[in-house]
């Protein structure tokens, strides 16, 4: 298919769309809210229509149009990024500051209240980078092998940033439901 991809043929675009629409929309929801994923979408296939001369065979197709809809999607949240520093206080304070739950159980408290627009809120307090682990390996379930060649790192440097950043997301979501870690509940005050 690669081959006639780079040829321009009408029908391998038209099976590569069949084939791969639904994994970018997946990605582009994990990543971004549901208005802008036909854009990403749209943006990825252009993308691809554009450098698939540069498409080297080192790595699996799926996983080079899995980076470049990764890097979409990223060049979205920058957009956004920007857009939002310029805010104004008062609109920063009009959004409202989590409020911790008083619950101490933590996996009936998240089950109770979590839903995805509080994981979005939350995910978005974390660096890019971070997201985008995260995303890759505990939203789109990928293999760490993977991964490796989706942000361009060695094995090893995945795995421990992807540890990392695990951890920091369980302390904002702790802070956020209001939830002490075990560690911490164990005897002195």
């Amino acid at each position: 298919m690669v081959s006639a991809l780079r040829e321009k043929k009408t029908w391998a675009y038209e099976k590569l769309y069949d084939e791969y629409a639904g994994l970018i929309g997946s990605i582009a929801k994990s990543y971004l809210n549901v208005d802008d994923v036909d854009d990403v979408i749209q943006e990825v296939f252009l993308r691809v229509y554009k450098s698939i001369k540069q498409f080297k065979g080192d790595s699996s197709f799926s996983t080079w149009l899995y980076r470049i809809a990764v890097n979409v999607c990223k060049d979205q949240l920058k957009r956004y990024s920007k857009r939002s520093e310029t805010m104004t206080d008062f609109e920063s304070e009009e959004s409202g500051a989590l409020e911790p739950v008083a619950d101490h159980n933590v996996e009936i408290s998240v089950e109770k209240q979590f839903d995805s627009e509080d994981m979005e809120s939350i995910l978005n307090r974390l660096s890019v980078e971070d997201q985008e682990l995260i995303r890759l390996r505990d939203v789109q379930d990928l293999e760490y092998e993977e991964i490796a060649h989706i942000v361009g790192k060695p094995l090893g440097t995945v795995k421990s940033r992807i540890h990392y950043a695990r951890k920091r997301l369980k302390k904002l979501l702790t802070t956020y439901y209001g939830l002490q870690e075990e560690e911490n509940q164990g005897g002195e005050e």
